[in-house]
C-alpha cells in the first residue's frame, strides 16, 4: 500500500486532528464557538479554518496544484497574522501536521517501506511551513505600512487643524 492511499484513507481523522490543533491556540470560550457554530457568516474564521485545512491536506497527498496550497495557506496564515500570534506560533500547525501523521500511522511507516516516502512528504510539509513564514511575514508587513499611513495621516489632519502646515512649492524659484 503506498503511503499516499494510506494518508487518503486516514484523511478524516488527520484533518480533523489538523483542525483540533489549530483551535487548541485559542481561548476556551473561542475555541468553543470555532468548534460549535457552522455558519460561515457567524463563524468566518471557523469555516476558513475548515474548509482551507481540508483542501489543503488533500492537496497536500496528491501533490496538487501550488496555487491552490498557496491560496488556501493564505486564507488561514491571513487569520492569524491579524491574531496575537507570535509567528512561531501563527505557523506552528504546518508543522504538527507531521506529528499528526506519525501518529496516525503509528508503526506502519518503517515497517511497510513507507520511510523514503513519508521523508519526501515531510520535506513537502517543511516547503510549505516557509511558504507560511512569507506569507506571515508579508501579511505584517502590509500591517506596519497600513499603521504608519494612518498615523502619518493623522498626523498630517492635525497639523492641517491647527494651522502649522506648510505649502512647499513645486518648483525651486530661481536664484
Amino acid at each position: 500500500m503506498k503511503l499516499k492511499i494510506l494518508l487518503s484513507d486516514k484523511g478524516p481523522s488527520i484533518i480533523k486532528k489538523w483542525r483540533d490543533v489549530i483551535l487548541k491556540t485559542y481561548p476556551d470560550d473561542t475555541q468553543r464557538f470555532l468548534r460549535k457554530e457552522k455558519d460561515q457568516f457567524s463563524n468566518p474564521v471557523g469555516h476558513i479554518i475548515g474548509k482551507d485545512i481540508e483542501a489543503l491536506y488533500n492537496e497536500l497527498i496528491s501533490e496538487g496544484d501550488t496555487d491552490k496550497i498557496l491560496s488556501c495557506l493564505e486564507n488561514i496564515i491571513r487569520i492569524r497574522a491579524v491574531q496575537d500570534f507570535k509567528p512561531s506560533q501563527a505557523i506552528a500547525f504546518v508543522i504538527q501536521l507531521k506529528d499528526i501523521i506519525r501518529q496516525e500511522l503509528g508503526g506502519k511507516s518503517p515497517i511497510n517501506g513507507f520511510s523514503s516516502e513519508l521523508q519526501e512528504f515531510e520535506n513537502r510539509i517543511d516547503d510549505i511551513a516557509l511558504l507560511a513564514f512569507d506569507i506571515y511575514s508579508q501579511c505584517r508587513q502590509k500591517i506596519y505600512e497600513m499603521r504608519v499611513n494612518d498615523v502619518k495621516n493623522q498626523v498630517g489632519n492635525f497639523l492641517k487643524r491647527a494651522d502649522l502646515t506648510l505649502e512647499i512649492p513645486e518648483h525651486e524659484p530661481d536664484l
